[in-house]
């Protein structure tokens, strides 16, 4: 991940920051020490055996096995990290020489996702976890609350300490993930295939970009038509039929609030494209469990040129283009 794709990730995160939900643990945190010099840090290894150790900040991002420590000079009371992986990685996260006071109200939370401005990807309708169980509490007991894993390619520490010298280390560590669901890319172009074996769930491909997207194939259980459906229409039929892909565009993380761009419920060889000029575009795969569903496509940013002018904020005209 280059250091301006990190930067457009985090900008992204930080911009969809505001005074609702968890956000406002995080809407104090001071970013004139040098913010984004974290953007720059090399973090490749250099072997298998080589630990990649680094201080962890208090508003961070993180895109690597390794160990971070936090150390508070200060009561930090707003901190939030965010981990991203491949696609087709999840995260183990271990807390480690934890020194907090739980009693005076610190806490170390681990949470199966990413939390923005009151939103949560995946969302309640796509991740197979009910949400309390998606949280793990260090201080609600020490013992389980020490280790935690996602269920897809994100996830997110938050923290608040009262008393200086607090701290701990976190360690990530990425896990080859064979069917991954409910992914945030990294990068603004590529290609990607989402395959759902016979399970009843939901997959989301999330790129936090303005893009045109290509399917160029898609299998399904059931054949329902045999076009694309017009832009800013929902097909009934499709939503209806159990197994479908839906295109969406938004600005922010949870699908289910997102404005729905096309959507279609039939077996597709060949190529259908849209342009979605949002600062997220989204591929949904919703499967019914009684068939073996996968989509294909690629994508890539749009050009300054091919961006929306929209004269008002009507949701017709949001964030969507021709």
């Amino acid at each position: 991940m280059s250091v301006s794709l990190r930067a457009h990730v985090f900008l992204f995160l930080f911009s969809l920051s505001s005074r609702t939900g968890l956000s406002r643990y995080i809407e104090d945190i001071e970013t004139s020490d040098g913010l984004f010099s974290l953007l720059s840090l090399d973090q490749k290894r250099e072997s298998e055996d080589f630990i990649f150790r680094r201080p962890l900040r208090c508003l961070d991002m993180l895109a690597t096995d390794g160990q971070f420590t936090f150390v508070a000079s200060k009561p930090e009371l707003a901190c939030a990290t965010f981990i991203i992986a491949e696609p087709s990685e999840v995260i183990n996260l271990e807390l480690s020489d934890v020194s907090i006071d739980c009693s005076a109200g610190d806490f170390i939370k681990m949470f199966d996702g990413w939390v923005l401005k009151g939103e949560k990807f995946p969302s309640r309708q796509d991740h197979q976890l009910p949400m309390h169980q998606r949280y793990t509490d260090y201080c609600s007991s020490a013992g389980a609350g020490a280790s935690s894993r996602s269920s897809q390619n994100v996830a997110m520490v938050f923290f608040r300490l009262h008393n200086p010298d607090s701290s701990f280390t976190l360690t990530v560590k990425k896990l080859h993930n064979p069917f991954p669901c409910n992914i945030m890319s990294q990068n603004p172009e590529g290609s990607f295939t989402m395959v759902m074996p016979h399970q009843r769930r939901n997959c989301s491909f999330s790129i936090i970009y303005p893009v045109e997207i290509r399917l160029v194939e898609l299998s399904l259980g059931q054949a329902k038509s045999n076009e694309l459906s017009p832009q800013r229409q929902v097909w009934t039929g499709c939503s209806g039929s159990g197994d479908y892909v839906e295109l969406l565009g938004g600005n922010g993380v949870d699908t289910s609030k997102m404005f729905p761009v096309a959507d279609l419920c039939f077996s597709l060889d060949g190529l259908a494209q849209m342009k979605i000029g949002c600062d997220n575009s989204v591929v949904r795969l919703v499967s019914s469990g009684n068939y073996i569903n996968h989509v294909s496509f690629q994508y890539r940013l749009l050009e300054q040129h091919e961006l929306p002018k929209t004269p008002d904020n009507s949701l017709n005209n949001f964030c969507t283009v021709e």
